[in-house]
């Protein structure tokens, strides 16, 4: 091995590539930074100068050596000259871990100069971190007019990623679509479709006003609501848009529009939502949006299809109809859906109801804002949970959801009226748009300004008003696309400006988007984190007890996409990364520091990397070679393979997985045609051949391998893995060469197991597959001895759970505090810590964080939670209707049978069937003697008898601390308190008004047994 220069040979594609950088969390070594004072770096700078080298008689590298003459500290010595300097009072513990990070070559040594850049370093990033930065890049927006709109407003704008790259559609007010691209470049133009029936040479010529346009993704189509009291669906799956569907004879004008699929599941029923301006709410249930969204009869004429809306009973087998009247006294200007909670949010200029929460079903209790001058626009976070209105008060407002009093904050700044406001949750933002083209950022948590921008349109003039469409604001952020930079669109008029944001860092950063999907995961037991690499050729480093992130390199490969990964050594401080266009590169993990390049054996792609022992790699991928490399001589940056492997290239195919059983001195290697190789390494000579029997051409490639390293002591015992097609073999080293046993792993057909990976004591087998599902099996008893028949059973199945909404590429076992975790990486983006029996602990990178030792902290509390509200919610709905609470501001109408929804949202009503649409559909049979109510109430039983049996798993948790109670208790806060046992009640208990309203009463203390009591109704 030695030193070659950067501008020769393979070395060439190193100084082609994007340079890579690090950061660190801000505050991860403060403690250093808080104890050393001026006075401080003097002494410590004369003892690094008077300092002598001690030799206690360990052998010492290239680099110690010669920091012997440059006065290097040692571990030991460097903690004694810190306590001297600072005081004997000091930790050691961030001693070492300050040491380990300054020491980026590893050796065990430090100067005073990397000392002295290194305090320097972390005095930069604590200055950069402490700046609170807004979204918006320092970059000038790009705008463009549009001709093609006539001087007429864009009244919405939509961002459509498929066919990809990413376009945009405007419509205009005039009814006029137009294609651009991402540059805001128009490539072509699409006019509405007007009444047929009408004469003359412009019959099909649109007459009417567009009011609003949504995008539905899982069918590829933007839908145009107009004031001609139609829908108009344009296909948009091609480069070729053009309309097919014509749905008109509403009511009413619809003048906003809304969607929502299931993103797991894109065929399913999906949602069309539309407010209209009698503030009533239609809702379109596509039941099956992948074949059809409409019943298509032949038809000559080639123009769209036309659908009275009186006529939507006859495509009930494909799509459902349900209209909720007068939700709001004045027209709905927003509509929203929020599917966790299955509620429909909704604003108006009304100040009796500027806001309504409401679920699907109007038999529950509205939530109802009543906000002077109304609102123009909001939006919601649930994660958050945070509500953002504009209006006519050109304050912008932050409310809780739960609480309509008053609001969290209001921010003042704007002078004329908010249009439209967005959350922007990477950075805990807020936009708001106001009339005289004037864009804010907001910090949510600090309620501050952070930049005003004035979009300097040509259409803007001095004194007077710009004119703008409805919606003029678009949000592009991830995961919607998921490969596009953040920006937004605002449009003014007939231009549009486009601006950049940022992705990451900031202070007031709390939620950190995917970096592209996942392609490995590692576990670090020594430092305890988590390392990820991703297609971005970033890596990520967590720490697993909180879940916060340490470190971060970004183009750790230029743009080449990070293949895989492995840790090097028993201090695990250095991390191994190989990339698709063959390069491999060693890192400091504790600083993020570039310690070696290798020499690239092809320019094809790296599958596996193993660590024979501390300083020998062996390397393999689609070159089909075995490449070995020495990195003991840590003086060298660029590190030549060493092609001498004796066997030469044995694989016919790409080799694609890679193990290594230290005990037994042999590694593995699978490739694309099944062949699985086992060699010595000492002989550098297969041991063995072994690839399973197929009586197919097809033969499924080998995605991983995996030593079971305990069982190398039992014999007879296979201990070699493969995961083939999602059936997992079991091999032995020994013997026959045909697999000893193999099960189907996945819970579906037809997917693969990219994830294996077992305990310490190989009790368990951990499998992931691209399905996004874990399965834990229990090992402990199965083929301890070689059966004389291949043994085709499953092992007993501990656990299974879906965990990622793509396919889980790998997965770790973890040990802490002797408790079993998993940590799981997925091409969704995301990495997530799990427990033992299948609860998520959290995902790296969310807020809040986690602490791993308090279970009450984990994820799974907070579904509880949501559970339980539900829980809550359902039980309300069982209490028959002379039970129910009736405020003062109810509008009594009869009977409960009798009353029905109509009118401004402010108080829970029941439907009469005279006055509401039922949803158009199949409608399930009822058993003999079972009525529609007794059929409602079993389901609601099964319900709540699922979600008991869970909280009894999950056990008891004080959900007071996760919602307090606020000073406002509205009709959906869901409090939930724990079970009361052993409650005496007093003889002389006064009977309150509400409880005898409900005509709860009796007239002595035996007589309380009978009453219907429950904390609900109280």
């Amino acid at each position: 091995m030695c030193t070659v220069g950067a501008n020769t040979g393979p070395w060439e594609v190193y100084e082609k590539e994007t340079p890579s950088s690090s950061s660190c969390e801000s505050g991860h070594n403060a403690c250093l930074l808080e104890e050393l004072k001026l006075e401080h770096l003097r002494l410590l700078k004369d003892k690094f100068t008077h300092h002598t080298f001690s030799d206690r008689g360990s052998r010492r590298s290239w680099r110690a050596a010669r920091k012997q003459g440059g006065r290097g500290m040692s571990l030991e010595d460097f903690q004694k000259a810190l306590c001297d300097v600072i005081g004997p009072e000091s930790h050691r513990g961030w001693m070492e871990r300050v040491f380990n990070e300054i020491d980026i070559s590893c050796d065990g040594y430090v100067e005073w100069e990397e000392l002295s850049n290194y305090l320097l370093q972390q005095c930069r990033e604590r200055e950069h971190s402490s700046r609170l930065r807004d979204a918006l890049l320092d970059t000038e927006p790009l705008i463009r007019h549009c001709s093609y709109n006539k001087q007429e407003p864009t009244i919405r704008v939509v961002a459509v990623p498929h066919p990809p790259p990413l376009r945009y559609i405007s419509v205009s007010k005039v009814g006029l679509l137009t294609v651009w691209d991402s540059q805001l470049h128009i490539h072509k133009t699409l006019e509405l479709s007007g009444d047929p029936a009408e004469e003359g040479v412009n019959r099909r010529k649109f007459k009417g006003w567009a009011t609003d346009a949504v995008y539905l993704p899982n069918i590829h189509k933007v839908v145009v609501a107009t004031s001609s009291r139609d829908l108009h669906f344009v296909d948009v799956s091609t480069a070729c848009c053009f309309e097919d569907v014509h749905l008109y004879g509403f009511t009413n004008v619809p003048t906003t529009l809304s969607s929502w699929h299931d993103p797991e599941s894109p065929g399913q029923c999906s949602l069309l939502l539309c407010g209209d301006e009698r503030g009533g709410v239609h809702l379109l249930r596509f039941l099956k949006p992948h074949t059809v969204l409409f019943e298509c009869p032949f038809s000559d004429d080639n123009g769209p299809q036309r659908i009275y809306m009186k006529d939507i009973g006859d495509h009930s087998r494909l799509v459902s109809y349900q209209h909720i009247p007068a939700v709001h006294q004045e027209p709905i200007n927003r509509i929203l859906y929020e599917a966790h909670t299955d509620f429909i949010m909704t604003s108006s200029g009304s100040d009796a109801s500027s806001v309504v929460i409401m679920s699907t079903s109007p038999r529950r209790t509205p939530i109802v804002w009543k906000i002077n001058k109304g609102v123009t626009c909001f939006d919601f976070s649930r994660s958050l949970n945070l509500l953002v209105t504009g209006g006519l008060d050109p304050a912008v407002k932050l409310w809780n959801r739960f609480i309509t009093a008053w609001p969290v904050a209001v921010l003042s700044g704007h002078s004329t009226t908010v249009l439209d406001v967005v959350i922007y949750q990477p950075l805990r933002q807020v936009f708001s748009y106001s009339k005289d083209a004037e864009l804010r950022v907001w910090d949510i948590s600090s309620h501050s300004c952070l930049r005003t921008v004035h979009l300097q349109f040509a259409c803007l003039h001095p004194g007077r008003t710009p004119v703008h469409g409805n919606f003029p604001f678009l949000l592009v952020a991830p995961p919607f696309p998921s490969q596009t930079p953040p920006h937004i669109l605002v449009s003014c008029r007939d231009y549009l400006a486009r601006l950049e944001l940022e992705v990451g860092g900031g202070e007031g950063r709390r939620i950190q988007w995917p970096a592209g999907p996942v392609s490995c995961v590692l576990y670090n037991p020594t430092l305890k984190q988590v390392t990820g690499g991703f297609d971005d050729s970033s890596v990520s480093v967590w720490d697993v007890e909180t879940g916060t992130l340490c470190l971060k390199i970004s183009s750790a490969h230029g743009e080449e996409p990070i293949t895989c990964m492995t840790l090097i050594g028993s201090s695990h401080r250095r991390l191994v990364t190989g990339a698709r266009n063959g390069t491999i590169k060693v890192w400091n993990l504790l600083n993020g520091h570039n310690l070696h390049k290798l020499e690239p054996v092809s320019n094809s792609e790296i599958t596996g990397i193993t660590c024979l022992h501390d300083n020998k790699l062996l390397v393999v991928g689609w070159s089909r070679k075995v490449a070995q490399y020495d990195i003991t001589g840590d003086k060298d940056v660029f590190v030549r393979a060493d092609m001498s492997w004796k066997s030469g290239q044995q694989h016919r195919a790409d080799i694609l997985a890679i193990d290594h059983c230290p005990a037994l001195g042999i590694v593995a290697t699978g490739s694309h045609d099944g062949e699985v190789i086992v060699w010595t390494l000492d002989t550098q000579r297969p041991l063995v051949h072994l690839q399973r029997d197929t009586c197919s051409l097809a033969v499924a490639p080998v995605d991983v391998l995996y030593f079971l390293q305990r069982r190398v002591g039992v014999r007879h015992t296979p201990l070699l893995l493969s995961s083939e097609a999602g059936g997992i073999y079991w091999w032995s080293i020994t013997g026959d060469t045909h697999p000893q046993g193999q099960f189907y792993a996945p819970c579906r057909e037809e997917q693969c197991v990219l994830g294996l990976s077992s305990d310490l004591e190989n009790s368990i087998l951990v499998t992931a597959d691209t399905a996004g599902s874990i399965q834990v099996w229990d090992i402990s008893q199965y083929l301890l001895s070689i059966p004389h028949e291949p043994h085709s059973s499953r092992p007993p199945l501990l656990h299974s759970w879906g965990a990622h909404e793509g396919a889980v590429v790998s997965v770790e076992v973890q040990v802490y505090t002797e408790m079993l975790f998993f940590v799981s990486g997925s091409v969704d983006g995301t990495i997530k810590l799990w427990t033992g029996e299948g609860g998520l602990v959290g995902t790296f990178g969310q807020e809040p964080h986690w602490k791993l030792g308090d279970p009450s902290s984990y994820h799974i509390y907070s579904d509880q939670q949501n559970d339980m509200m539900a829980e809550e919610k359902e039980g309300r709905e069982e209490r028959s209707e002379s039970e129910r609470v009736r405020t003062s501001d109810l509008v009594s109408r009869g009977s409960p049978e009798e009353c029905h929804f109509e009118g401004p949202v402010e108080a829970e009503e029941a439907p009469s069937p005279e006055n509401q649409t039922e949803p158009v559909g199949p409608q399930e049979s009822l058993a003999p003697g079972q009525t529609q109510h007794s059929k409602l109430y079993g389901s609601v039983q099964r319900k709540m008898a699922l979600r008991r049996g869970r909280r009894q798993a999950f056990g008891d948790i004080d959900v007071n601390r996760i919602f307090p109670i606020g000073r406002v208790c509205m009709p959906f806060q869901a409090l939930a308190v724990q079970d009361c046992q052993d409650v005496f009640l007093p003889k002389d208990l006064p009977m309150s008004p509400q409880m005898q309203r409900q005509t709860l009463s009796c007239v002595s203390e035996a007589g309380l047994s009978s009453l219907q009591l429950s904390i609900n109704s109280l």
